[in-house]
């Protein structure tokens, strides 16, 4: 079995953001950048189809030079080999185009892709790249086990869960519960020594459809002042939470 693993840089969520330029650009100025949570659980995953069944496992990531430390973090922990598409993430859309020239030319029976990315929360490229496809796709999935060309995988649905049987080729959009979050691996030094080693293919992106264009970034307001108020004055409490929260 042939695995491919998307990965996505994205800030670390302890790092402080900024926008410049008129809030029109992001500052990475000391912005720690790592894998995207929900990708570091499909690629965990991979290394359990690699570990227990033979399969090989290759990652993508769609950008540029900048993205390298962390596709290396991925060779550590136990990828085979490695791409790089040469271009900057500009949408969900363009993204997807290009995952999907590497599918083609990878033969890959299995796509893993987390089910949405923690800097733009987008949650498309997934589906759409199951769509340019024309393969089978399973979102927000919480399990995946594979036996010849036969995939069980259990999603999460509103109310409950759902199991599904279907066939490879497959793409999965995974998120936590794939794997325990005590099975995420950090690399050890033989991991990084041995990921020096590994190939790193830069490959230029093909020519596709930028189908949303950012035109601002908003920081969320900062919260206001506390008011405390005591537990026996109900009446006080009504009154400020119709008449200054406006929310009753």
């Amino acid at each position: 079995m042939k695995i491919l693993v998307c990965i996505s840089n994205v800030p670390d969520t302890t790092s402080k953001i900024n926008f410049t330029e008129g809030d029109t650009k992001f500052d990475t100025n000391g912005v720690q950048f790592v894998i995207n949570p929900n990708d570091e659980f499909g690629l965990t995953r991979a290394m359990w189809f690699k570990e227990k069944q033979g399969a090989t496992v290759h990652v993508v990531n769609v950008g540029g030079p900048q993205t390298e430390p962390t596709i290396r973090k991925a060779l550590a922990i136990g990828a085979d080999e490695a791409i790089r598409v040469n271009a900057e993430p500009i949408d969900g859309f363009f993204v997807a185009q290009q995952l999907a020239e590497v599918v083609k030319n990878g033969a890959y029976d299995l796509i893993i892709a987390g089910r949405e990315s923690i800097d733009y929360n987008g949650g498309m490229v997934p589906g759409m790249l199951a769509t340019l496809l024309d393969m089978n796709f399973v979102n927000t999935c919480i399990s995946l086990d594979v036996e010849g060309d036969t995939a069980t995988a259990i999603r999460e649905i509103d109310g409950g869960k759902e199991k599904i049987s279907t066939s490879l080729p497959l793409v999965i959009g995974g998120q936590k519960g794939l794997v325990e979050e005590s099975d995420l691996r950090i690399p050890n030094m033989r991991g990084i020594m041995m990921a020096r080693k590994k190939a790193l293919n830069v490959v230029e992106p093909v020519d596709a459809t930028q189908a949303t264009q950012d035109k601002k970034f908003e920081k969320p307001a900062a919260k206001g002042p506390v008011k405390l108020v005591d537990a026996g004055n109900v009446g006080e409490l009504v009154d400020l939470l119709h008449n200054e929260a406006k929310v009753i």
